[in-house]
């Protein structure tokens, strides 16, 4: 009997995601999972060992930047950073949307060394939890992400502050808050800047 090579599978940082498509149920707009506050879902449970608090972050403002390419329709990010106080980035958050109000994609930018299984939990002031799934990392920065339901764009639009939590691979619970009283005001204003490009027939 002759034995086949085996053949190498890829590396899955998290399982399947459902797409920031974490965020979809009967459709990609339902998509979203919600969970209660410090719920995991997906495989075996592992409760984090302890809480921390992600300190000495500072935030730059809500911006909204625009990208036109040719007839295409506008395609337009509403965006926030936060940095560590060396200049390393701690954060960042990206709201994407289509003119044509195709779905919106939310995804956080964060640094390496997580517990890629737990996911990433945002709680809007002290409502509702919403689960966003890694996607993948690279040598810096792992990236979840999902549809953003209605729901959670709604909280956002009237929230003050965005609670973000995380597990790091001591399995300790990180935990900050990122500013939402300018969030809408982006969202919904005009863009800073607009990026055209134009296709030459």
């Amino acid at each position: 009997m002759t034995m086949q090579p085996r053949r190498p599978f890829p590396i899955l940082f998290l399982g399947i995601s459902l797409i920031l498509s974490t965020m979809t149920a009967g459709g990609p707009a339902n998509a979203q999972q919600t969970v209660p506050a410090g719920a995991q879902s997906g495989g075996a449970e592992i409760a984090p060992r302890g809480q921390r608090e992600a300190r000495d972050i500072k935030f730059g403002d809500w911006e909204k930047v625009c990208f036109k390419p040719g007839g295409a329709k506008m395609v337009c990010r509403t965006m926030l950073s936060g940095t560590f106080k060396t200049g390393q980035t701690a954060v960042r958050v990206y709201l994407t949307e289509r003119e044509d109000n195709a779905g919106a994609r939310l995804q956080l930018f964060l640094p390496v060394g997580l517990y890629l299984p737990a996911g990433a939990t945002l709680t809007v002031d002290q409502g509702t939890t919403y689960r966003l799934p890694f996607t993948w990392c690279l040598t810096n920065t792992c990236i979840a992400g999902d549809l953003a339901s209605e729901n959670l764009l709604r909280d956002m639009d009237t929230g003050q502050k965005l609670f973000l939590q995380v597990v790091d691979t001591n399995l300790l619970s990180v935990r900050t808050a990122l500013p939402l009283d300018r969030f809408a005001t982006a969202r919904k204003g005009a863009p800073a800047r607009v990026f055209e490009q134009d296709i030459d027939e």
